[in-house]
């Protein structure tokens, strides 16, 4: 399927957006950071702040990226962004309602994925866009679609519990789409997103076969 916009109009969009909010980019990575520091800590607010966070993000990218900058060259924004909203709605619910996320490291296969698929994220996404000419600010800095959604699903892998189903199904569908745009618009970056996807699934596949097994022994 043929993109309704080119590699050159994608890139103006990102520097259109980070010019226009700048430095808010900084401000992002700190509260990343402050979401990894606190389930590193366990502390008792980790499951309150966290989820929260998150739901700001995916509120954030569905109205101002995805509505705003994104719709102005492609109208699937409009659907994308919804569904961005819809994410973060599905964060507080699961999170801060329901409390059905239980974010605790762990030394296991889960947390040493999710550490490693946040790093990706938060220093070799943007690494590998440096190297093949995304400079700011026409890159994809975290706070935007992509980077964002690696960080979300790093994240959700330190939970403890069973991973609720739909609370991964966005993100999915994004890391399937951003991973074809990544092809298409030679934005290489993205594959990692696939690659999370991946990861995620499998993963929380295997921890809720655990925890059936584990209930019917």
């Amino acid at each position: 399927m043929k993109l309704p916009f080119t590699a050159e109009q994608f890139l103006q969009v990102f520097t259109n957006y980070n010019q226009s909010i700048w430095p808010l980019q900084i401000f992002f990575i700190l509260l990343a950071v402050i979401c990894v520091i606190l389930i590193f800590r366990n502390s008792v607010y980790t499951n309150v702040i966290v989820p929260a966070i998150l739901a700001f993000f995916w509120l954030w990218m569905g109205v101002i990226y995805h509505i705003i900058y994104f719709s102005k060259i492609n109208p699937a924004a409009y659907l994308f962004g919804a569904l961005f909203i819809l994410e973060s709605i599905l964060l507080l619910h699961y999170g801060n309602i329901r409390k059905e996320i239980k974010l605790f490291y762990n030394k296991d296969i889960y947390s040493y994925s999710g550490i490693v698929i946040i790093i990706f994220a938060l220093a070799i996404y943007p690494l590998i866009g440096y190297f093949f000419g995304h400079i700011y600010p026409a890159s994809p800095t975290f706070g935007l679609p992509c980077p964002t959604t690696i960080f979300t699903l790093g994240i959700l892998l330190f939970n403890k519990g069973k991973l609720p189903v739909g609370l991964i199904i966005i993100p999915l569908i994004w890391s399937l789409i951003g991973f074809t745009a990544a092809l298409k618009l030679g934005i290489y970056e993205d594959t990692g997103l696939l690659i999370a996807g991946i990861v995620t699934v499998i993963l929380a596949f295997y921890r809720r076969k655990n925890f059936q097994s584990m209930n019917l022994s």
